[in-house]
């Protein structure tokens, strides 16, 4: 019986020793790639109606809609920056009396009223007091330190300073946002 014992000890202590240390191993290197899902974009309303004012109202502003900048490039340690400038608006035939200069619009992002992802985002102009004249491009909001996709949407305030010799008629101007 004793030599029973012993050898089926022996026969366990085996078969464990196979599960522990296999006899041989090799290792696979595995590898993936991870492309962009996309690029950098930036999307805004078509159209806005500031509303209306009279002419000696001195100002009119208004809210433009939801502004977004989405980043799906992936990097690491990326930034990007939109900007918004303004064209000239104007009614009638557009004279000089028919023209409100596009240096009498300013513009105000205000804070982010979303963001998604890893990022510092930077409003361009915090408050209506930070307003901005956009007859050339001016930047609107930012973001430095991206870490993957990540978004952004604000609505900005445009504010139109309404010259005295402005006449009576319905405005159309363009508003133009760009990031890179």
């Amino acid at each position: 019986m004793r030599k029973g014992i012993i050898l089926t000890t022996a026969i366990l202590a085996s078969i464990a020793a196979g599960f522990v240390t296999p006899a041989k191993a090799i290792d696979t290197t595995t590898d993936f790639t991870l492309t962009a899902a996309g690029g950098l974009g930036i999307s805004a309303p078509a159209s806005a109606d500031l509303g209306s004012a009279a002419t000696n109202a001195g100002t009119l502003s208004g809210a433009l809609g939801a502004v977004e900048v989405t980043d799906d490039r992936g990097l690491l340690a990326g930034a990007w920056t939109a900007t918004a400038a303004a064209s000239d608006f104007t009614t009638g035939t557009a004279t000089a009396d028919e023209t409100i200069a596009a240096s009498n619009v300013s513009y105000w992002s205000g804070a982010a009223t979303g963001t998604s992802g890893v990022a510092v985002f930077v409003p361009g102009q915090l408050t209506v007091l930070n307003a901005v004249a956009i007859d050339v491009a001016k930047t609107a909001f930012s973001a430095t330190g991206t870490v993957g996709n990540n978004s952004a949407t604000w609505n900005p305030t445009i504010v139109v300073t309404i010259p005295s010799d402005a006449v009576v008629g319905d405005y159309t101007g363009t508003v133009t946002h760009s990031v890179a």
